[in-house]
């Protein structure tokens, strides 16, 4: 098969070559492993091939594509950037897309090895031309882009490249084509900065961030909701935080919160500033984070309490994330019973709403529930315990009719539910009085799909690996578990069948 290649190429080079020609060494180079196309793949055939690109026919251009690719594999990432700088620049150029998208994937390949990174660095040309393409149509073309640039940017000599010379210039051209394109750019400096204190540095000193945060206080409410989410991303790294600290744009935020009482379109990025608070309180500390900002519980508080479907949503997520550890229940428990009451509308919710909400609601309430073994004190317990029946007249009952609906999503949902609280004493005392239950969770037959076999499997294992469970569930139901736990979750039993003669 390489023999078979190797011929095709020299005759697709020497010549002007047909279509069938380029399709025939298309086929022939996939079959080959790139390794063995090595030895007998020399610059000249490569530059043939790029000139190809230039033709005014889309098939062949197509046919050259692919040809490309699997050849380029073959090569070392310093070969490439050394012997064909000019056809990558060319490509960056070209009016064809998948052309675009051949270059900077091959750009992508190169800057992941640190020799010919220092090539790429020393060649501006190209590398303006990679922050021309974050402007690009099509979206691939420029999240390969993206990707490139913020990997060259790890370096430090990237970095320097990058915000110490006119490509800062460039990259301001590249912002100025749309709001599109804007936000490309500043996800770009967000990805950046998320790499090191020194890189968030760099991308502050650039004025880069500024303009981002000035955004998030600007008219435009479509605008805001967009670069809330990227200051959230930005608050995912210690730097980066301690960066919006210092910076007062978690004041900031707070205060837009606040006045987003007497605004008719606050519903466009309140989620956004909502969860941003959850996201920090999480990482950060939720009770310094809730003592600090408190507009910030009130504001779950009243979009939970809300009839708008999309804030409830919202509040419910965030209420999830702000209960999945220990610190964050506490800070929701000091809200008696104003959380009391808002646990019984969420079990409300997960019963009567729309499908996609009633999900958000039985993930909530499963974060919500959960108690890791290490943290079970008896406050605590007694704390769950009083959340569970404040979800509804019979909780257990309510989620165990969700699990037995047709819909798999919800049906995991409220597996889920069991799971979390299934290592807590209570429950299981709960579980063992409900009639029927035990006998539920080892009926095999009750899960119709794979999700549904792991969720059961999931909710089987958090009972048996419970410390009280064979003293609450005694030997028999405990023995009856652990069997199924050691079968695994797609166990079948075997039915013996006997033929009988004559029977046909």
């Amino acid at each position: 098969a390489a023999e078979v290649a190797a011929e095709l190429l020299e005759r697709v080079v020497r010549r002007d070559p047909t279509l069938e020609e380029l399709r025939a060494l298309r086929v022939a180079v996939q079959a080959v492993p790139p390794a063995l196309l090595r030895s007998r793949l020399g610059g000249h055939h490569l530059l043939a091939l790029f000139d190809l690109l230039g033709v005014n026919d889309r098939e062949k251009v197509s046919a050259c594509v692919s040809i490309l690719e699997r050849l380029l594999q073959a090569l070392d990432p310093l070969d490439v950037i050394v012997n064909l700088r000019e056809e990558l620049v060319k490509g960056l150029f070209h009016r064809d897309d998948s052309v675009k998208i051949l270059t900077v994937s091959q750009i992508g390949r190169i800057v992941e090895d640190s020799a010919a990174l220092i090539e790429i660095l020393h060649s501006p040309e190209l590398l303006q031309q990679i922050i021309h393409c974050i402007g690009g149509e099509k979206i691939a073309v420029a999240k390969e882009a993206i990707k490139s640039l913020s990997r060259i940017a790890q370096s430090q000599e990237g970095l320097e490249a990058l915000f110490g010379s006119s490509l800062l210039d460039e990259l301001r051209l590249v912002m100025a084509t749309s709001d599109v394109v804007r936000y490309r750019v500043y996800e770009l400096i967000v990805e950046i900065s998320s790499v090191s204190a020194e890189s968030l540095n760099c991308c502050a000193d650039s004025g880069l961030i500024t303009e981002l945060i000035g955004e998030l206080t600007g008219e435009d409410v479509l605008v805001r909701a967009t670069c809330i989410e990227m200051v959230t991303s930005l608050a995912h790294t210690p730097h980066g935080r301690q960066y919006l600290a210092q910076q007062g744009v978690i004041d900031r935020i707070s205060n837009i919160i606040l006045l987003a009482e007497s605004d008719p379109f606050s519903s466009f990025y309140l989620p956004g500033f909502v969860k941003f608070f959850g996201n920090l309180a999480v990482v950060d500390s939720p009770q310094q984070i809730c003592e600090r900002y408190p507009v910030f519980m009130e504001k779950v508080f009243e979009m939970a309490e809300s009839q708008d479907p999309t804030m409830i949503g919202v509040a419910v997520d965030t209420l999830g994330i702000l209960g999945s550890n220990v610190e964050g229940k506490q800070v929701l428990e000091k809200a008696r019973s104003r959380f009391q009451n808002l646990l019984s509308k969420i079990g409300h919710q997960a019963k009567n709403a729309p499908s996609e909400l009633r999900l958000r609601c039985l993930d909530a309430i499963s974060s919500l529930l959960y108690l890791p073994p290490e943290q079970q004190t008896e406050d605590l317990l007694r704390m769950t315990e009083s959340w569970f029946s404040s979800l509804s007249s019979q909780p257990l009952e309510l989620f165990r009719s969700i699990s037995t609906q047709p819909f798999p999503d919800l049906h995991c949902g409220a597996l889920r539910v069991f799971t979390a609280i299934a290592n807590q004493p209570w429950a299981q005392r709960l579980m063992l009085g409900s009639p029927g239950f035990v006998e539920y969770v080892v009926d095999r037959s009750v899960e119709p799909d794979k999700a549904s076999k792991d969720a059961k499997y999931e909710l089987v294992k958090a009972l048996v690996n419970s410390k009280t469970i064979a003293e609450i569930f005694g030997n028999q139901y405990y023995l009856r578990l652990r069997a199924y736990l050691q079968e695994g979750p797609y166990y079948v039993k075997a039915v013996s069948t006997t033929a009988v003669e004559g029977a046909e």
